[in-house]
């Protein structure tokens, strides 16, 4: 059975969080084949549930304003994820932290605009799948 996982963007800029054991996620990220991050997150199933529970109660009542969301709070938190509106959709600006909340050792990029329709509908999958 595969492990959940969500992946955002294109094939040029995109972001993956997947799950590899219960309390074990890879975070993957490439910018234009030019530069990649990969790297492992001790996470609990709870905590992505709630981070992905954020996200969908951003998408599912936009509010038409920017917004933001951890995958957990704290000094160790690996993503962070920012919306800002663009059309029907969200562009997210990414701040990956393999260290934790890291001012030194990051990495930033952005995702061009994803329809809200699909967000949710990719966000609700990973949600369904961690919960079930």
């Amino acid at each position: 059975m595969e492990e959940p996982r969500i992946r955002l963007g294109n094939d040029d800029v995109w972001l993956e969080l997947a799950r590899t054991r219960t309390d074990s996620w890879q975070i993957t990220a490439e910018w234009s084949s030019c530069l990649t991050a990969d790297f492992s997150a001790d996470l609990s199933a709870t905590e992505v549930v709630d981070f992905v529970a954020r996200m969908l109660s951003h998408l599912r009542a936009p509010s038409g304003g920017r917004f933001s969301a951890v995958v957990t709070p704290g000094r160790n938190n690996p993503l962070t994820l920012k919306g800002e509106p663009v059309g029907d959709g969200f562009a997210f600006f990414v701040r990956l932290t393999p260290n934790g909340d890291d001012d030194v050792c990051h990495l930033q990029m952005e995702i061009d605009p994803i329809a809200t329709l699909e967000l949710r509908e990719t966000f609700s999958a990973l949600h369904t799948a961690l919960v079930v």
